[in-house]
């Protein structure tokens, strides 16, 4: 079905172009080209106008649509133009709808419901506006689509009236939140979208003026409504073609030469085309979120989560998943140490579905072993060693790989920002410390996923990105979320820091293994990493991030007043 639309869409251009190069005179298009430049300031102005039709057409949909801010209403229909100006078949109307939800709270129901409404209200004024400023005009090169444009915009209109008009009735009962709520189209939404086309039609008017051809006023809104109703039917990218067609033909029934008036059409819809693509692709990126979402933590986050009150004996607790290192892992749990500032040193292994001996090699070392069934991905071992870890009420957690490639030795220095207060996420850094052995496509993936973890997170001090060395306050470690199974490096990072914990990196030693294999391979890794991390920054209730960063702070106070060792401890942040 798709390539059937893609073969019936390149037809239709290869028809509308071929009729388009029937009638070009390349030396008016030539003129009326250098006579647009040789006066930038008149299009400009007349850009202007147009660029405030769009802002009258944010304004009457805010006025349907209350909870609509003015920033994510201005960038949806800005969006949609852009989306019209390179996606076939008018796609592009979906856009204004898909940008509000993306980057909002608000439900779908009043969103689509006023935003058909208030395209509607566009369409049927500007056919209505030109029908009656110029019928004649219209009528010849309109008809018959114009009369079933007009039946299926008043159709169309009619049963998005009846969705607001319940919609409102809905809200009225039962009291809904405010981003519910709904207004019927009053005068002033209808004067907005006549006074809204009339600007519009400046673009057309002062290229025909520049061009030496004066219209009417009235004659450009009419030629314009022509290339709205060519358009409403246009399968191909901007209605390209079709646009041309529709405005040559509508100067031509004003008495202007062909080749002249292909040149004003061609001349206005470039101009068109060259703002949908610049104010559009603003418009994907501001306001904040982006059309795809936030990309990054916000410039601001919650304050330090307090601290929680330590007890005198609480141990460190150091958490090692384990999928088949059998070779490693019963020498790293022996070297670990068994003290680290006064405090005793537990080990907690997560064996994740091991085949092998990992498991037995463990506990003979001295660790506590928990079981998956089977393998269920790091993300999901390391979830699983931070909630056993705050089982045992520590002091700190570190969680450290056991494949010998970390120093067990080197523990109290990944606990001691934690234990003096100084911070609540460490990583031990291999670039700020000593890199005995990593092969350079490592090497290399690290410092680039390292570069990205840096941009995510708007710190210039992470230095390492992947390490498998970190510390966790108590809170910080219970706290945690880790949204997917396969891994946690980035996704874990995003969410301590947009709860308000502190950050900080030790140098550490680094000796690639020496046995055994990782279980990373680039491809699949950011296949899955990818979307993980879309998804932690956009996860439910975060949609913009003034909100985003509201409900993560709420979040975290939530947190202190229902754990009962969220005791307040005074502390530096």
């Amino acid at each position: 079905m798709r390539t059937a639309r893609r073969v019936i869409g390149l037809a239709l251009l290869v028809v509308a172009c071929g009729y388009l190069v029937t009638v070009v005179d390349a030396g008016v298009l030539a003129k009326v080209l250098a006579a647009v430049t040789a006066d930038p300031l008149g299009l400009l102005v007349a850009l202007a106008c147009y660029a405030l039709a769009f802002d009258l057409r944010a304004r009457a949909w805010r006025r349907m649509l209350p909870g609509l801010a003015y920033g994510h209403s201005w960038a949806a229909l800005h969006v949609s133009l852009l989306g019209n100006h390179v996606l076939p078949f008018r796609l592009g109307e979906a856009l204004r709808v898909t940008s509000v939800l993306r980057r909002t709270d608000l439900p779908a129901g009043p969103v689509t419901a006023t935003a058909v409404t208030s395209r509607v209200a566009d369409l049927l004024s500007v056919v209505l506006l030109a029908l009656v400023a110029v019928p004649g005009l219209v009528l010849d090169v309109t008809d018959p689509w114009v009369w079933a444009l007009l039946a299926g915009l008043v159709a169309l209109g009619a049963a998005a009236v009846w969705w607001v008009r319940r919609l409102r009735l809905t809200a009225a009962q039962t009291g809904t939140r405010p981003g519910e709520r709904v207004r019927l189209p009053g005068g002033l939404v209808v004067a907005a979208a006549v006074v809204a086309w009339v600007l519009e039609s400046a673009v057309v008017w002062e290229i025909a003026r520049t061009a030496g051809v004066p219209l009417e006023p009235l004659q450009a809104v009419a030629v314009t409504a022509v290339t709205i109703v060519a358009q409403a039917v246009a399968v191909t990218p901007g209605g390209f073609g079709s646009y041309e067609a529709a405005a040559t033909a509508a100067l031509t029934g004003l008495g202007v030469p062909t080749g002249q008036a292909f040149a004003i059409a061609l001349a206005t819809h470039a101009a068109k085309t060259v703002y949908a693509l610049l104010v559009g692709g603003v418009a994907l990126l501001v306001p904040a979120p982006t059309y795809w979402g936030l990309l990054r933590l916000p410039r601001t986050v919650p304050p330090r989560p307090t601290p929680w009150s330590i007890e005198s004996a609480a141990p460190v607790v150091a958490i090692m998943p384990v999928h088949n290192e059998q070779d490693t892992v019963g020498e790293v749990v022996r070297r670990l140490p068994e003290t680290v500032h006064g405090r005793p040193v537990q080990c907690v292994v997560v064996d994740d579905g091991s085949s092998d001996g990992s498991a037995e090699q463990a506990a003979g070392a001295g660790a506590h072993v928990v079981r998956h069934g089977r393998n269920l991905g790091l993300g999901a071992a390391v979830r699983r060693g931070l909630a056993e870890a705050t089982k045992l009420r520590p002091a700190a957690v570190v969680y450290l790989d056991a494949d010998g490639e970390y120093q067990p030795e080197e523990l109290a220095r990944l606990a001691e920002p934690v234990l003096t207060g100084g911070a609540d996420y460490v990583i031990g850094s291999r670039f700020a410390g000593d890199i005995r052995r990593m092969h350079a496509h490592r090497r290399l993936g690290n410092v680039v996923l390292t570069w990205w973890v840096r941009w995510l997170t708007r710190r210039r001090d992470v230095t390492d990105g992947q390490s498998g060395y970190r510390a966790f306050s108590a809170r910080a470690a219970a706290e945690a979320e880790i949204v997917h199974d396969y891994n946690y490096a980035q996704v874990l990072t995003l969410d301590l820091l947009a709860k308000g914990y502190t950050y900080t990196e030790v140098p550490i030693t680094y000796a690639f293994r020496e046995s055994g294999r990782s279980f990373v391979r680039l491809g699949r890794y950011l296949r899955k990493v990818v979307p993980a991390v879309h998804r932690e920054l956009n996860g439910p209730g975060f949609q913009s991030s003034t909100t985003w960063a509201a409900n993560r702070s709420r979040a975290a106070d939530h947190a202190t007043s229902s754990n009962p060792r969220a005791e307040s401890a005074s502390t530096a942040s």
